[in-house]
């Protein structure tokens, strides 16, 4: 993938560096909040380093400073959406308040919320840069699949609490559920981002504890 990475010259960190009133680690921080609001609208190929630097307040041409290049930059970002993620989840998943099933549905619910938040022109990062992996380095695709697998073992693990607490049969498979899950909720939050609107969220859920064994 062309990472828009100057020659290397083999004298450290090139371009800018950060201004007076801004520490590295906080421009570096900007950096990647900005470039979670743009690769969960476009992913990352698509987005080019002069309008994250705009977005960022960073100057013009600085981007090396903070990172080796376009990938590495891709994989930070991909590493604090998975930390921003995984809290997310566990914020509903864990939440003793609620039934195991109730948990899953609030989950579902804060992300239709989130995606009306932005005009529904953010999706999840992960689906995004699965949808262009093929263009980007061979490293990703393990990357997104631990990811996935992370976030399919919480589900799964709130699954099981439900089959514990006989709202599932006793022989549902609550792994291959989970995995079930997050299959069906990528399309589901594509279709979302279509149609503007977060209906393709509930009824794929919907669906999703239909088919639950009982």
């Amino acid at each position: 993938m062309k990472t828009d990475r100057p020659a290397a010259t083999g004298q450290g960190r090139r371009g800018r560096p950060p201004g007076p009133t801004r520490t590295y680690a906080d421009a570096r921080k900007q950096l990647i909040r900005a470039g979670m609001a743009l690769l969960t609208g476009q992913g990352l190929v698509a987005t080019g380093l002069d309008g994250l630097l705009k977005q960022a307040g960073v100057p013009k041409g600085s981007f090396y400073h903070y990172f080796d290049s376009k990938d590495a930059f891709g994989r930070a970002v991909l590493e604090s959406y998975a930390t921003y993620f995984r809290l997310r989840l566990d914020r509903r998943l864990l939440d003793k308040n609620l039934p195991p099933l109730e948990r899953l549905a609030a989950f579902v619910r804060d992300a239709g919320t989130g995606m009306a938040r932005y005009g529904f022109q953010r999706g999840c990062l992960v689906g995004n840069l699965g949808q262009e992996i093929t263009l980007l380095p061979g490293d990703y695709r393990e990357l997104l699949e631990n990811i996935l697998q992370d976030w399919q073992q919480r589900v799964a693990a709130c699954l099981e609490l439900a089959r514990q607490q006989g709202q599932l049969a006793a022989t549902a498979d609550c792994g291959q559920l989970a995995q079930f899950f997050w299959i069906g909720w990528e399309g589901a939050v594509m279709r979302a981002r279509l149609v503007r609107e977060a209906s393709p969220l509930e009824i794929f859920f919907q669906g999703f504890l239909a088919g639950l064994p009982r």
